[in-house]
């Protein structure tokens, strides 16, 4: 038994058209991927963590970016706030300055995908929030401590 077979890897079959197949050889060759079914593996797992983040209860971590415009009144203190209230979700953030009173904030998150969904919209909507984002993984973040019920 080889070692490919070992590690649980299966061997599949896949027929595309060759504008296609000729758009993921590019692909390949300028990510760097080592081929192209480690190319089309990593697509496959980004939409199972999308089609989990549809469904709305399946535990994930992931992060909230942010670019604000730091010089809107109350918006920092509506940002901290936010984190704050949801203490059991928020792990963790960083911000850095950007030009122009533009700060970029970066949110560590973990729970129920849907609720990390309201989270993220509920920041994301703050007036003076320029652009912001919820990027969402399937694996989840040991618990450092569990909070209290």
């Amino acid at each position: 038994m080889n070692s490919v077979l070992k590690t649980g890897v299966s061997r599949i079959s896949v027929s595309l058209q060759e504008p296609l197949l000729a758009q993921l050889d590019g692909m390949v060759s300028q990510r760097g991927f080592e081929s192209r079914s480690q190319a089309i593996a990593e697509m496959v797992n980004q939409q199972l963590v999308e089609h989990k983040q549809q469904l709305g209860e399946e535990i994930m971590a992931g992060t909230i970016t942010l670019v604000y415009d730091h010089s809107t009144p109350g918006l920092q203190k509506q940002l901290a706030d936010f984190q704050h209230e949801y203490l059991s979700e928020v792990i963790s953030s960083l911000h850095v300055h950007l030009m122009h009173a533009h700060t970029m904030e970066v949110i560590l998150v973990q729970g129920p995908a849907a609720r990390l969904q309201s989270i993220a919209n509920r920041i994301v909507t703050c007036r003076g929030v320029i652009t912001g984002r919820l990027q969402l993984t399937t694996a989840i973040i040991p618990p450092v401590h569990p909070l209290p019920e």
